[in-house]
C-alpha cells in the first residue's frame, strides 16, 4: 500500500497546491477587498450581494447558458456522428482519427484568428453567399443569438476531437452480439443506435455532456479572440466578466466571487443532469 501511495504522491501534491489551495483560496479572498498591493480588507458577503444585483453579471449569465445551449448539444452530436462512422470504419480508422483529432491541439488564439476570417464580411462564407446571390450575414456582428451560434460553431469545430475519443472508446466497450442478435429480429440500423446501443453508451455520454457543459461555462479564449465580449456584450460572458474584474479593474475578490458562481451553477447543472441522464446508475 504505502508503495502505492508513494508513486501517486507527486501527482498528489501538485494536484493539491494547484487545484485545492487555489479553490480554497478564492473561496477565502470572494470575502475580501482584495488589492492588487497584497493588501486587503475582509468585507463578509458584500461581494455576493453586489452579485445578485450586478446586471452586468445577469447579462453574463444569460450569455453564457444561450452559449451553453448552442454548444453542447451540437458538440455533443457532432462528437456522436463522427465515433459511430469512425466505429463503423474498416480501414483508415487511424488517419481519420488522427485527422478530426487534429484541432483539439490547435491553438484557441489560432482557430479564432481561422475563423474570424471564415466568418468576416468577404470572407469564405459570405464570399460563397454572395456569389449564389445570397446576403453576407453578420456572423458575429450581428444578434446576440447569431455571433453565439457563430461562436459555438467555431468552439465544437475546435473540441469535438475529445469527446470523440470518449465516445468511441464507450461504443468499443459494447459487445457485437448485442446488435447483432438486434439486426437478426429485423432492427434497422436506427433502431439498431437508438434502443440498444445509446442506451448502453448512456454513463459515456453523461460523462461527455457533464465535461462539455464545464466547458461551455468556462469560454473565453474564443470569444477574447474572436469579439472581445461584443458587440454590446452580447458574447460577454460569465469568465469574460471575471477576467475584466480581475485584470482590467483589479478587483480581485469581486472577481473571485464570480469564480465562486460559475463553480456552484456548474456543480448544480452536473447534479442535476445526473438526475435525468444517469437514472440508472444512481
Amino acid at each position: 500500500m504505502w508503495a502505492g501511495i508513494l508513486f501517486v504522491l507527486p501527482m498528489l501534491v501538485l494536484f493539491v497546491v494547484f487545484r485545492f489551495v487555489p479553490s480554497f483560496g478564492a473561496i477565502g479572498m470572494s470575502f475580501t477587498d482584495y488589492r492588487l498591493n497584497g493588501d486587503f480588507e475582509v468585507i463578509g458577503f458584500e461581494n455576493y450581494s453586489r452579485l445578485v444585483s450586478d446586471p452586468i453579471f445577469r447579462n453574463a449569465l444569460v450569455t453564457t447558458l444561450i452559449y451553453a445551449a448552442f454548444y453542447v448539444p451540437l458538440i455533443v452530436v457532432v462528437s456522436m456522428f463522427t465515433a459511430v462512422v469512425l466505429d463503423k470504419l474498416v480501414w483508415g480508422v487511424g488517419f481519420f482519427r488522427g485527422a478530426l483529432f487534429l484541432p483539439y491541439v490547435t491553438s484557441f488564439v489560432l482557430a479564432g484568428v481561422i475563423w474570424y476570417w471564415i466568418y468576416s464580411a468577404d470572407g469564405l462564407v459570405n464570399g460563397l453567399l454572395q456569389r449564389w446571390g445570397i446576403e453576407a450575414i453578420p456572423f458575429l456582428s450581428g444578434n446576440q443569438w447569431q455571433v453565439l451560434g457563430s461562436l459555438s460553431v467555431v468552439s465544437v469545430w475546435r473540441g469535438f476531437g475529445y469527446s470523440m475519443l470518449i465516445l468511441l472508446a464507450g461504443l468499443k466497450t459494447i459487445p457485437t452480439e448485442l446488435t447483432e442478435a438486434a439486426k437478426l429480429d429485423g432492427a434497422n440500423a436506427v433502431q439498431r443506435f437508438f434502443r440498444v446501443t445509446l442506451p448502453l453508451l448512456r454513463p459515456v455520454v453523461f460523462f461527455v455532456v457533464v465535461i462539455e457543459t464545464i466547458a461551455a461555462f468556462q469560454v473565453f479564449d474564443t470569444i477574447y479572440v474572436m469579439t472581445g465580449g461584443g458587440p454590446a456584450r452580447a458574447s460577454y460572458s460569465l469568465v469574460y466578466a471575471l477576467y475584466d474584474e480581475g485584470f482590467k479593474f483589479f478587483d480581485f475578490g469581486y472577481a473571485a466571487t464570480i469564480g465562486v458562481a460559475i463553480f456552484a451553477l456548474v456543480f448544480v447543472i452536473s447534479v442535476i443532469q445526473r438526475r435525468f441522464l444517469d437514472r440508472d446508475e444512481t
